[in-house]
């Protein structure tokens, strides 16, 4: 058995001996089959400048770890899951990811507010970078921060919160940390915007239903540098009624060398959420186009997704959760390659809160084609010296399991 191995069986047994020595004192904890804190829990209801809880302290802290195993059917020669930033390793036992944080809520009370998380695993490796384009320095080291930021609410109206530093992004239905969504591996619009933001934020909650947002950040890939120019963008989120909210997000900002307006991506994702009782059902639609300067004649680049995720709640701690979806990419621009990528995610769930903690284990299977003049997913052995053969589809089977530590 290899040092890696050993060393993810010790991970294990110490997730094991924690959640039994954990303190005595039993929290307050959601029912088993509750989903986790999602990015759309919130949106479009008046949630800046909540007074303060008496019951709960402004600081949180946690932790979690994520292992997987991807049973691809193709058996890639090189183990990988071709085009992706999460999950990108296949037919192997892998860390994910696995993070720990430390925030402190801004209150009318204390209206100073600070996040701090950092993490690693296999998902931390590739997702903040942008394909073909040069990265910031220290790279390596900076992917390894999942937030990092100050915030400030204001006294303005009922509240104005500003954010700066390194935030959750505001683009997008999926999380980067399997842990807060429906299902285990992420819609591939998820792959291809942004997980986090660099950059400033200011957020107002205008009614109980309204909210706006307006950003200002370095880039589309917080961990690419194309240019030195700031891209700019705004959200709107509304609560049209109590179990249906929207919002729309604009993005526009030059992510080339060629920073003239005419080069600008100009990006838009819509997302609709209704949630009531067991059932959640959404639908994220993005596009987004740009001239690209790199090409012969500098043409217009277009790519367009839609995903329609589903969960149910069938009982207790058991959920099944579907996701059909699709991408194209028509001038590989975003992805690399001209492709249409057509996918259908089911997984079934299973969730243990205790305590402080949450364990959580996923049985999840997905089909992926893709088709176009540089699509495929990598196969079998090497077709010549150092090229891995192509298949138009793929077939994969993938366990996880995750542990979450979260303090109230």
């Amino acid at each position: 058995m290899t040092r890696r191995y050993i060393w993810l069986n010790n991970m294990a047994l110490l997730i094991f001996w924690a959640m039994l020595v954990l303190p005595a004192k039993a929290l307050e904890t959601p029912p088993p089959g509750e989903p986790p804190e999602h990015r759309m829990d919130g949106v479009g209801t008046r949630t800046l400048g909540q007074k303060h809880d008496e019951a709960n302290s402004d600081w949180h802290y946690g932790g979690f770890i994520d292992l997987g195993y991807s049973l691809d059917f193709n058996f890639p020669a090189n183990h990988v899951f071709r085009s992706r930033n999460t999950t990108p390793r296949v037919n192997e036992l892998d860390l994910n990811m696995a993070g720990v944080f430390i925030k402190k809520d801004a209150t009318e009370q204390s209206r100073w507010g600070m996040e701090l998380m950092g993490h690693g695993g296999e998902d931390a490796k590739e997702f903040g970078f942008a394909v073909n384009e040069p990265k910031v320095g220290s790279s390596d080291q900076l992917r390894h921060f999942g937030r990092a930021n100050l915030s400030y609410l204001a006294p303005v109206g009922n509240g104005l919160t500003i954010q700066a530093g390194l935030f959750n992004s505001f683009i997008g239905y999926d999380s980067l940390y399997a842990k807060d969504n429906i299902n285990y591996t992420r819609a591939w619009g998820a792959e291809y915007t942004p997980y986090l933001m660099f950059g400033i934020n200011a957020q107002y909650a205008f009614t109980e239903q309204l909210s706006g947002t307006l950003f200002v950040i370095n880039g589309y890939a917080h961990l690419s540098h194309p240019n030195d120019v700031p891209s700019y963008g705004g959200q709107v989120a509304y609560k049209i009624t109590p179990t249906l909210t929207v919002k729309e997000t604009i993005y526009y900002g030059p992510d080339q060398a060629a920073t003239s307006l005419e080069f600008w991506r100009l990006f838009s994702d819509t997302i609709l959420e209704w949630k009531d009782g067991p059932f959640v059902v959404a639908l994220d639609y993005q596009i987004g186009t740009e001239q690209v300067a790199t090409m012969p004649g500098n043409p217009r680049a277009f790519w367009t997704h839609a995903a329609l995720p589903m969960r149910w709640n069938i009982f207790g701690p058991w959920s099944l959760a579907l996701r059909p979806e699709f991408y194209w990419d028509r001038n590989g621009r975003i992805t690399g390659s001209e492709q249409l990528i057509k996918t259908v995610t089911t997984t079934m769930e299973y969730r243990l809160p205790y305590r402080w903690t949450n364990s959580i284990l996923r049985m999840e299977y997905r089909f992926d084609e893709s088709t176009g003049s540089g699509g495929g997913f990598f196969t079998g052995g090497e077709i010549s010296p150092g090229v891995i053969g192509l298949s138009p589809s793929q077939h994969a089977l993938i366990f996880s399991a995750i542990w979450t530590f979260d303090s109230p």
